[in-house]
């Protein structure tokens, strides 16, 4: 098995308070001059990245053009980080960033988001797509998940980041906070809304 692979499964396995407290000194080291240790920050990360990057950019391989950037926008910053917010919150923020950069100099607007039925049941759905086996009911799913990549789609732009860093990545509300520099008032009222909005489009099938 490879070296690297070793490494990002022993990191992913460190209780997060160790994990944070890791990222710390990884930075510290880069900002000492240490390139080495920005390698480990890519690794422990790079995944979460372009999975975060794939949620605005719709071609994989973009995808992972745009991750790379934001990594190396990251450690071109890195020596004006002062860890006021958490290493990965901060790297967030400039993907997130990088991303709509992206897009914008594209003249892109919307973004594809495609959420398994796993995720559709964590929205509190589970009973009404359990089950669905027949042609019809098969049918019907993928209504329902089209409307909800449309209901994703059309959110205005902040509740719908909120809404990806939240029901997506698995953010706290504090932590979107502290991404989106807003808050965490404000955050909780984005994302209000952006369920009401969805639930509205995706009642009406779910009856």
């Amino acid at each position: 098995m490879a070296v690297h692979v070793l490494i990002e499964r022993a990191i992913v396995n460190i209780q997060p308070r160790i994990s944070e407290q890791l990222d710390e000194e990884l930075v510290s080291r880069v900002q000492q001059g240490d390139k080495t240790a920005f390698d480990y920050l890519v690794i422990k990360y790079q995944h979460r990245i372009i999975q975060l990057v794939n949620s605005y950019v719709k071609d994989p391989s973009e995808a992972q053009d745009v991750a790379q950037e934001a990594f190396i926008k990251a450690y071109r910053a890195l020596g004006d980080f002062r860890g006021e917010a958490a290493f990965y919150t901060w790297l967030y923020r400039i993907a997130i960033n990088t991303a709509k950069n992206y897009l914008n100099s594209r003249t892109r607007r919307h973004s594809d988001y495609h959420l398994d039925i796993q995720e559709v049941e964590d929205m509190g759905n589970a009973s009404q797509l359990k089950g669905m086996d027949t042609p019809l009911q098969l049918l019907l799913n993928q209504e329902i998940m089209a409307t909800l990549n449309r209901a994703i789609e059309n959110l205005p732009e902040e509740m719908r980041i909120a809404f990806n860093l939240r029901e997506l990545e698995g953010l706290s509300y504090e932590e979107i906070a502290q991404t989106m520099d807003c808050p965490i008032g404000t955050i909780r009222s984005r994302l209000f809304r952006a369920r009401e909005a969805i639930d509205k489009q995706l009642t009406p099938l779910l009856e």
